[in-house]
C-alpha cells in the first residue's frame, strides 16, 4: 500500500522591483502591472516511496522510487536508463555495464541537485517548462539498479563471485502498482523508457491497461531502437534474466514461444493486447550506446541504422504501427537534455514539435534522416 502523497510545495517568487512600480502608479496602472507580472511558479517536488523486501538492486540494497503529483488525470510512468549485464565481466564490481544500485541518485528526487537546491532537471523531467510536452503531468519515475532492461526476477550466479539481483521487473511493476492507486482517474497514461528503460517500455504499456483499462496508452521508447531480436540472444539473456517466468497472461500471446518476448516483439505482444494503444521510437543513426552493446552480442559489424529499420520492419509487419523518429549523429538518449529535446530537427521538423503532436494525439509521420552519417 502506497502511504499518501504529499501535496506539492508552492514556491512564493517576488518579483523585483514590482512593489516599488505599484507605489509610484495610478491604480488602473497597478492593476495592469498585476495583470502582467508572471503568476508564481509551483516548485517540482518529489516524493520517495519505499517499497517492500522483495524489491532491490543488483547488489542487494534497497530499491524506491519516486512520484510528483500533477494532473490527476495526465500521468507519465518514467523507466530510467542505465545499462544491462549478463556475465561476470559485464556484471562485476570492476568494468560493470550497468548500473547496481541507487547510492549515487540525488537525493532530492530525479534531476534535483542536492538537498534544498533548485531542480536541475532537463528534457521531459523539467516539468515546468511550459514548451515541455509532459509538463503539468504527474509522474511516477522508476530508478533502474538491476542491469535487466526493467524485465527481470531472478538472482543470478554467474560465477567468480558475481551474484546479481535481476529484480528489474518486480521493482517495476511495484511502481506501477503504486501508479495505479495513486491515480486510479488516470484518463491518459504515457510511458517513456530512456536507454535501458525504452527496451522494456512497450510491455509496460500493456501492463498499464490491466491496471487502468479506460486510460488512452502511449510509449515513447528513446534509445533502443537497434537492439535486434535475435533469437538465441533472446533465449540466452532472458534466460539468465528470469523474463520468461513470469510473462503476462494475455490471450493475444497464448502459445507463443519465448522468442517472441524479444525487445521487438515486446512491441508486438503489446500492440495486439491494447490495439488502441500508440508507439513512438526515438533514436539517432550512430548512437555510441547502443553501438557499443551491439557489439557486445555480435551485432558490431551490422550498420545500426540497418539495425533500427529492420525492428521497425519487423514490427509494423506484424499489424502493430509505431511512429519513428530517427535522426543523425551519435547522441544517445534524445529526450532526457534540453539541448536535443529543443534543438533536434529534421527535414524542418523539430523533435519537440513532433513529440509534442504524438502525445496530443495526432498522427505523426516517421522522421528519418536523409544523410545518416
Amino acid at each position: 500500500m502506497m502511504r499518501r502523497l504529499m501535496p506539492p510545495l508552492i514556491a512564493v517568487l517576488a518579483v523585483s522591483g514590482l512593489a516599488g512600480c505599484a507605489g509610484e502608479a495610478s491604480d488602473g496602472g497597478s492593476e495592469q502591472a498585476a495583470a502582467a507580472a508572471p503568476a508564481p511558479a509551483e516548485e517540482v517536488t518529489w516524493e520517495q516511496v519505499s517499497t517492500s523486501d522483495e524489491c532491490e538492486c543488483s547488489d542487494g540494497s534497497e530499491f524506491h522510487y519516486w512520484v510528483h503529483e500533477g494532473a490527476a488525470d495526465k500521468v507519465a510512468f518514467v523507466l530510467e536508463g542505465g545499462g544491462a549485464c549478463f556475465s561476470a565481466a559485464t556484471c562485476g564490481p570492476t568494468g560493470g555495464t550497468s548500473k547496481v544500485n541507487l547510492a549515487d541518485d540525488a537525493p532530492a528526487g530525479p534531476g534535483s541537485r542536492g538537498e534544498g537546491d533548485e531542480n536541475g532537471a532537463q528534457g521531459l523531467l523539467d516539468l515546468d517548462n511550459p514548451d515541455n510536452p509532459l509538463a503539468g503531468y504527474s509522474v511516477v519515475y522508476v530508478p533502474y539498479c538491476t542491469g535487466d532492461l526493467h524485465l527481470g526476477d531472478r538472482t543470478q550466479d554467474y560465477g567468480d563471485g558475481v551474484v546479481v539481483e535481476h529484480k528489474g521487473r518486480v521493482n517495476a511493476t511495484t511502481a506501477l502498482e503504486g501508479m495505479a492507486e495513486a491515480f486510479p482517474d488516470a484518463e491518459e497514461v504515457v510511458v517513456v523508457g530512456f536507454s535501458a528503460g525504452s527496451a522494456g517500455a512497450p510491455l509496460y504499456g500493456g501492463l498499464v491497461h490491466d491496471l487502468l483499462p479506460d486510460a488512452e496508452i502511449s510509449v515513447v521508447a528513446d534509445a533502443s531502437g537497434a537492439y535486434p531480436g535475435d533469437a538465441v540472444i533472446t533465449t540466452a539473456i532472458g534466460g539468465l534474466w528470469g523474463i520468461f517466468d513470469d510473462l503476462p497472461a494475455w490471450p493475444e500471446s497464448a502459445d507463443q514461444p519465448q522468442t517472441a518476448w524479444s525487445l521487438p516483439g515486446l512491441f508486438v505482444q503489446a500492440g495486439r493486447h491494447v490495439p488502441d494503444i500508440r508507439f513512438a521510437t526515438i533514436d539517432t543513426a550512430a548512437d555510441s550506446v547502443q553501438r557499443t552493446f551491439t557489439q557486445l552480442i555480435g551485432f558490431g559489424s551490422t550498420p545500426l541504422i540497418d539495425l533500427i529499420d529492420a525492428n521497425a520492419a519487423y514490427i509494423e509487419s506484424n499489424g502493430v504501427e509505431v511512429s519513428a523518429w530517427v535522426g543523425p549523429g551519435t547522441q544517445h538518449v534524445s529526450t532526457a537534455g534540453d539541448d536535443v529535446l529543443y534543438g533536434s530537427e529534421v527535414d524542418g521538423t523539430a523533435l519537440v514539435d513532433w513529440l509534442g503532436d504524438f502525445l496530443a494525439g495526432d498522427d505523426v509521420p516517421d522522421v528519418r534522416c536523409a544523410d545518416c552519417g
